[in-house]
């Protein structure tokens, strides 16, 4: 009689902030291709609502919050994408609350048996820097949200001498899709869209930017986790678009009539005019 060997289960991946923007999109995408997932969120009731998370289990999660009465599965990978205060780049939130409260749960989860840990950062973390970036470029960041950033980067390069565990960090770039935040750009043209607005104020509009579907976030996402390779990774089309054309781009797509209000506000001082990433997966 032969033998027929157990298959191993599937590995576990937990995903912290699972039902905020990028969240939403890549728990679908980790069931689909058959981790055990767990999705952690404020809101039981939100991930209810949100295709695809039918096949993960939810755990209630708040950063700051004692969340002991969960371990992870030994060798578990863990996905942070909780942070909170944004688009808010300046408020001292992310330094004093949210950098803590990120370590904290990070140390916690490996302490208990993650073995690979991904987290989303940010391309603010190259600070005042134009031109096109590779995820090798210098941080040099320049305000308290892509500082948080920076630094809980180098608190976990300084925890793994305690835990050793693999360590992965992407810098997103400029996201749009289903569940963007209100206050982005292409969310606040939809909502004047919407309202039947003849115009739309926004600046200038000649700022160069990298954006990306969500959709494609969310699958860069899982090839990093997939491949297992350590270190600093891009999330970006590595092609820089005006924020003009952007907007433009999308009436078209809307079918709107709504002329765009240029030079209404001033350029953002907190980044520069044309920056845009050097795709880092292939």
């Amino acid at each position: 009689m032969n033998h027929i060997p157990s298959q191993a289960p599937p590995r576990q991946v937990i995903v912290s902030g699972a039902t905020g923007f990028v969240g939403r999109h890549l728990v679908p995408l980790l069931v689909a291709d058959g981790w055990d997932v767990v999705a952690m969120g404020r809101s039981r009731e939100k991930a209810r609502d949100l295709p695809g998370f039918d096949g993960a289990l939810f755990v209630p999660m708040e950063l700051g919050q004692d969340v002991r009465s969960f371990n992870p599965r030994p060798g578990a990978l863990l996905i942070h994408l909780a942070w909170s205060g944004l688009p808010n780049y300046r408020t001292l939130l992310h330094l004093e609350e949210n950098l803590p409260r990120s370590y904290a749960f990070i140390k916690q989860m490996v302490r208990l048996g993650a073995s690979q840990v991904l987290v989303a950062g940010t391309c603010l973390e190259y600070g005042m820097q134009n031109g096109c970036l590779s995820a090798l470029t210098e941080p040099r960041a320049s305000t308290p949200y892509g500082s948080a950033k920076d630094m809980l980067r180098r608190q976990l390069g300084f925890l793994r001498g305690d835990f050793p565990f693999g360590l992965q960090w992407a810098r997103l770039f400029y996201m749009y899709g289903d569940g963007q935040n209100p206050r982005s750009i292409l969310a606040q043209l939809d909502a004047a869209i919407d309202r039947g607005d003849a115009t739309f104020d926004m600046s200038g509009g000649e700022q160069l930017r990298d954006y990306l579907p969500i959709e494609e976030v969310a699958r860069q996402f899982l090839a990093i986790a997939r491949s297992g390779q350590e270190g600093v990774f891009n999330i970006c089309s590595g092609q820089p678009v005006s924020i003009r054309r952007l907007v433009e781009r999308h009436i078209t797509a809307r079918n709107s009539s709504i002329t765009m209000n240029l030079g209404h506000y001033p350029y953002p001082d907190y980044e520069p005019l044309a920056f845009w990433g050097e795709p880092t997966l292939t």
